[in-house]
């Protein structure tokens, strides 16, 4: 299971993000992100929004997938709790996202960066470190 550390940052947000396999590594990535954003205040989920998107690459996949939750949670106040992968590959995404309302703000990201993001695979699985314009 995927896990995070939140990474010291100068102006920014930034965290540390690992991953079993690339599936594990975006649901990390969006549970981590949302740690930092805001706590989830309700009880229920809303409805499934689903998710689609094609990229050059596996780090432009990465963002643009987190820059959509963000959008979402932007839109439609909520916290995204559940992510089901139809298909993930390093330029395809499909997924069902579910979120409850926020709670407690806790920081206003606008948007995840390029800055310095490289997403790696090993014998350990995959990682990446994530910056986030406050």
């Amino acid at each position: 299971m995927g896990h995070w550390v939140e990474v010291e940052h100068t102006a920014d947000l930034s965290l540390h993000v690992w991953g079993d396999d690339l599936v594990d590594l975006f649901a990390t990535a969006a549970r981590g992100m949302f740690s930092l954003v805001a706590e989830a205040g309700g009880e229920g989920l809303g409805p499934a929004r689903r998710v689609a998107l094609t990229a050059l690459d596996v780090e432009t996949l990465l963002v643009d997938w987190l820059n959509e939750l963000l959008y979402l949670h932007e839109v439609e106040r909520v916290v995204i709790v559940e992510v089901a992968f139809e298909r993930l590959t390093e330029t395809q995404l499909e997924a069902e996202v579910r979120g409850t309302p926020v709670g407690e703000r806790l920081a206003q990201i606008k948007a995840v960066t390029f800055h310095n993001l490289v997403v790696t695979s090993g014998p350990d699985g995959y990682e990446a470190e994530l910056v986030f314009d406050v």
